[in-house]
């Protein structure tokens, strides 16, 4: 049988959210829902030097008007990219692969992209090419309020704790670039495995799968 799972776009998600792309056979992403702040649709958390540190893209959004998430434009008002790659580049500068994985995302911090599901998504390519799931997920063509899967819509949160709502996810350790400074921070971005253990990430993305 087809294990299948649902999740929201994600910017730069954080390590739970990738363990479900080698968990289930299919993952969709759902862009048919109406948008919603304080969420990782625009938001990521990384770990500085001060420790752990968000980094949230700034969107254009009308106020008391509900608008899907795939019609949710970034606002460039700001010189958002400019710090958020700064600050990337601060908290990861020193770390193992940081320098074989910078150049592929630094580009993307240049270009400015309309939609924000899309800005996700080619980040989301990157990190794939890196991590290799052997999947790619599937966008919702419809709003779909049961889903006949997992549904981790509202589980992968900033507001909800892994280890009260996802008893399927159980981070793993490793090191992490200001360690001797911090103990161990689970489920921060994927990026933060990726330029800390490099090729070894995937195997501790599938080590974090708890099969219930």
């Amino acid at each position: 049988m087809t294990q299948r799972a649902i999740v929201n776009t994600a910017y730069l998600a954080p390590v739970q959210y990738y363990s479900k792309f080698f968990q289930y056979d299919e993952i969709y992403i759902e862009q048919f829902d109406s948008y919603s702040k304080q969420t990782y649709r625009n938001r990521c958390q990384i770990l500085g030097a001060n420790g752990p540190l968000n980094l949230t893209i700034p969107v254009v959004k009308e106020s008391g008007k509900k608008i899907r998430t795939k019609d949710i434009r970034i606002d460039y008002a700001t010189e958002w990219q400019k710090n958020h790659w700064r600050s990337i580049f601060s908290a990861y500068n020193s770390s193992p692969f940081f320098e074989f994985f910078a150049d592929d995302f630094a580009p993307l911090f240049d270009k400015k992209e309309t939609f924000l599901i899309d800005f996700n998504h080619k980040l989301h390519q990157i990190i794939s090419d890196h991590i290799e799931p052997d999947k790619e997920p599937k966008y919702t063509s419809t709003f779909n309020k049961d889903f006949k899967g997992d549904d981790y819509r509202n589980i992968i949160s900033p507001k909800k704790s892994f280890q009260q709502y996802d008893p399927s996810f159980q981070p793993v350790v490793y090191t992490q670039t200001f360690d001797e400074k911090f103990d161990f921070t689970p489920n921060l971005s994927i990026i933060d495995l990726l330029f800390n253990k490099g090729p070894e990430s995937e195997e501790i993305l599938i080590k974090q799968i708890v099969r219930l």
